[in-house]
């Protein structure tokens, strides 16, 4: 009962107030029995994912909508909704349960409007998921615009992205191999009985065959592994940092490619890790000490590093740049509905500045690394060529100078080997 309250206040939170989930989520965890946390967030995340769908659903059952203090209950109506279609549940529980958090909320005159909504929504449901499915919106779980930018942007593959977006992601480590190789760590883990797959173009990633509680990884606590995607992973890989080299590391927070810079290259001379926001550069500085390494911590605004930097200019700088996120909503669904397309162009704006003043700071023979969970070509191919175009001593390099593969870029698609979408440009500086 309180489980469904919190989600619906949660939800709330989230898409009438505009409060990130990874705000709200902990908050309400922290006010819960822990047996009941892991439903809470499935709720959540639930509802968040098909929030169209479910959303076409309650305006069918309603004759108008709920406004005002009566938010919560509409979006306790959701939760019970996204019981009913997609969780083993039983009915008559799913029901029960959603129509006493009524309670909770502080609105018992609606019960039993809940209870006669889900109620006709199990008499009809397969008429109404029918007509559910000849929108769009309802159908893939995402808001119009993104839909209308990720149908021109991969006019063969839109249907596959967007159905990748609403799926679970798995969960990566990232191996410390100053400490095990891939293959060490994989069996280490296996020893315990975690089920982990060795992924070969990422040179530090192992996959999970399932999620597992952080502190069971074999030496995590020590800074022998980390969680972090298998996209995020290309990061350090294609940067590339070599000894006795000074680095920099742009918009730096939370600090896992930070970390995995000088996992790879222990003898820089000096790396660099700044960010905006004072909050997670604090996490920056938390996944250094767990994993026992040291960089310089800079609270400041990457568009303008003569505030923060007189030092000699950089060898090697990553900018994974602020962005859409577009690439990370299975992971982070409540971007969909946090995100407004007018949000864009003013995105495209700011890294297009970061991007020409983190250029001033590197030295000619120098190498940046540009770097985007988006998988919108505005922000990513385009942002680029507006870059070399108006750029005259940046030239455009392979990625990895030691594969075959040639290729100056890389778009990563949702679900590519698993991992979230992602982009990457590698750019020289002429001598």
């Amino acid at each position: 009962m309180k489980t469904r309250a919190s989600a619906a206040k949660v939800l709330y939170q989230v898409v009438d107030r505009g409060q990130s989930l990874t705000t709200a989520l902990p908050i309400a965890q922290q006010l819960l029995p822990a047996k009941d946390r892991a439903l809470l967030q499935e709720i959540c995340y639930g509802v968040l994912r098909w929030l169209p769908r479910l959303e076409f659903m309650s305006r069918q059952l309603m004759s108008k909508p709920l406004i005002g203090k009566q938010r919560p209950v509409h979006f306790l109506i959701l939760v019970g909704l996204y019981q009913l279609k997609y969780m083993r549940i039983p009915a008559h529980a799913a029901v029960a349960e959603t129509v006493n958090a009524i309670k909770v909320l502080k609105s018992p005159k609606l019960s039993g409007l809940v209870n006669a909504i889900l109620r006709n929504y199990q008499r009809q449901q397969d008429d109404l998921e029918t007509l559910a499915d000849g929108n769009d919106a309802c159908k893939f779980g995402h808001p119009g615009w993104l839909i209308k930018r990720i149908k021109a942007a991969y006019p063969k593959q839109w249907q596959a992205v967007l159905m990748a977006n609403n799926e679970r992601p798995p969960m990566w480590i990232r191996v410390n191999q100053q400490h095990h190789s891939q293959a060490d760590y994989q069996a280490l883990l296996a020893a315990d009985e975690i089920v982990a797959e060795i992924v070969e173009s990422a040179d530090s990633a192992l996959r999970l065959e399932k999620p597992t509680d952080v502190y069971k990884l074999a030496g995590f606590a020590e800074g022998h592994s980390s969680v972090q995607d298998g996209a995020a992973q290309f990061a350090a890989q294609f940067l590339d940092a070599q000894p006795g080299e000074l680095v920099l590391d742009a918009c730096a927070a939370p600090g896992g490619k930070t970390a995995h810079i000088l996992e790879r290259q222990p003898a820089l001379k000096h790396l660099v890790a700044v960010d905006f926001d004072a909050t997670r550069l604090a996490r920056v500085q938390e996944n250094l000490t767990r994993m026992q390494l040291e960089a310089e911590l800079i609270h400041g605004d990457a568009s303008k590093p003569e505030d923060w930097w007189q030092g000699d200019k950089f060898d090697r700088i990553l900018l994974d740049a602020p962005c859409s996120a577009t690439g990370v909503i299975r992971r982070h669904p409540d971007i969909k509905w946090l995100r407004r397309d007018s949000d864009i162009a003013p995105l495209v704006q700011l890294q297009a500045e970061i991007l020409d003043a983190m250029w001033q700071q590197l030295k000619p023979g120098g190498t940046l690394l540009y770097a985007t969970c988006s998988i919108l070509p505005a922000e990513n191919s385009e942002q680029i060529s507006s870059f070399v175009a108006r750029t005259p001593d940046a030239v455009l390099v392979p990625l990895n100078a030691n594969s075959n593969d040639q290729a100056f870029s890389w778009q990563i698609l949702p679900n590519t080997q698993g991992m979230d979408g992602f982009f990457y440009a590698k750019l020289q500086k002429k001598a």
